[in-house]
């Protein structure tokens, strides 16, 4: 049986809270940060990556709620209703979702943000190793001027770095990413997991901390890939945060610190996951 293990977009609380999901799954019995495939879309390309470099899950957790092991992060003011107001205005007149965005490229290659290589420094420290993991990692990404999404992985040439990079350049709020003579933006431009990557798999757990819903219109929703999936023979299970992960991730996402109390929340909850499907029969 093969397994997926398909991480959402969510800032740094999404990335802490993940982490202690999977640390408590594993508390539980239900260790699954060895799944055969890794899909990871913004916050979710970084928990991924760190997955990948072998690293164990305790130290993961570690860094999530240890100042002395934490990641040197930037502190971004983020309105989640203002910013879906702005951006609503910006591509109001869109006339369907690849315009729609294109127009959010725009307002990305637009904005006043950090630099693009002080940003980088920041995915840098957040990763323990830098180089593409042997098992299959694909981290999604979207081109700021064409509005179509990119899959990166070991094969692409792209640094694992810029990739997660771009994954994680959430418009508005963090630069575009150069990569070559393009530039990207935020994975889940595209779809908050971009879970139809898992296609193959006998088994995808889909982990979202911001909940299913989409931040933008998308042609591959959630709820259409989870449907393909199981429609193509797949065990699928959807995990988002229950009420006090929902509380300590908070209103702004982005801020570093709600790290150590999402994380905290996250392992809570894993520990009373049951997962749809026993792992040791395989």
């Amino acid at each position: 049986m093969t397994e997926a293990l398909v991480l959402g977009g969510g800032g740094v609380g999404g990335i802490a809270w993940m982490t202690g999901l999977l640390a408590g799954l594993a508390d539980a019995g239900q260790d699954v940060s060895g799944a055969d495939l890794l899909v990871g879309t913004s916050a979710g390309s970084t928990v991924a990556a760190q997955l990948g470099s072998g690293l164990g899950l305790e130290a993961l957790y570690a860094r999530q709620v240890d100042p002395a092991l934490q990641a040197a992060e930037i502190m971004a003011e983020m309105d989640l209703e203002a910013f879906a107001a702005e951006i609503g205005a910006a591509t109001g007149s869109a006339a369907g979702v690849p315009e729609l965005r294109r127009a959010v490229g725009r307002v990305a290659l637009g904005a006043r943000t950090v630099p693009e290589t002080r940003r980088r420094a920041v995915i840098e420290s957040r990763l323990p190793g830098h180089e593409w993991p042997e098992r299959p990692l694909k981290v999604v990404a979207v081109d700021a001027g064409t509005g179509e999404p990119v899959v990166f992985d070991r094969a692409s040439g792209v640094p694992l770095v810029d990739a997660v990079a771009a994954s994680c350049a959430v418009p508005g709020v963090w630069p575009p990413v150069t990569i070559g003579e393009r530039r990207y933006v935020d994975g889940g431009v595209h779809s908050i997991a971009n879970a139809d990557l898992a296609a193959g798999a006998d088994r995808v757990l889909v982990i979202v901390p911001l909940g299913a819903a989409e931040p933008f219109p998308s042609e591959r929703p959630l709820e259409r890939s989870v449907r393909e999936l199981r429609e193509g023979g797949a065990q699928v299970a959807v995990v988002a945060p229950d009420e006090a992960s929902a509380a300590a991730i908070g209103d702004n996402p982005l801020d570093p610190a709600t790290r150590a109390p999402a994380a905290g929340a996250g392992r809570a909850q894993g520990r009373t996951l049951t997962l749809p499907w026993d792992r040791t029969a395989n």
